[in-house]
């Protein structure tokens, strides 16, 4: 864990990894160009889970540097920072987003609203990656 549970600071870090909808993935294009995305994602079992699409350019960059950041955005005021460092990898064992009650319980009303139906999601965004954080680092919380 990369986040200290006794810890206040690591503390609100933890809640917003668990209620913040959007965060922002890193990664690194072969050249070495760092690109960043808006991701939608759940924090699970000291992980976290993103839904990919099969066509994004992350996946090449993946195979290449499992390497990533995942960082949620600020108050507004440059505080409530939480930036963490981590590998990526793609988990084929995950269940796709109709299987899964947890990122259904979070997404289930965007989903809807912005893609049709969690099968509908599914045809697009069906590469499960998981990042393993290998360091934590919040600010201003």
């Amino acid at each position: 864990m990369v986040f200290d549970t006794g810890s206040d600071r690591d503390a609100r870090a933890l809640a917003r990894l668990e209620r913040d909808t959007v965060a922002w993935l890193t990664t690194v294009t072969p050249e070495g160009q760092p690109q960043t995305f808006p991701i939608w994602y759940l924090w699970h079992d000291g992980e976290i889970l993103i839904y990919g699409d099969r066509r994004a350019r992350r996946n090449a960059n993946l195979a290449v540097n499992p390497r990533v950041s995942v960082h949620l955005n600020d108050d507004g005021k440059g505080d409530g920072i939480v930036v963490i460092e981590g590998e990526a990898r793609i988990d084929p064992a995950t269940p796709p987003v109709p299987e899964n009650p947890a990122y259904l319980a979070k997404y289930r009303r965007l989903i809807d609203d912005l893609l049709g139906s969690p099968e509908e999601m599914a045809t697009i965004y069906n590469v499960p990656l998981r990042v393993r954080p290998t360091r934590g680092v919040a600010f201003g919380l």
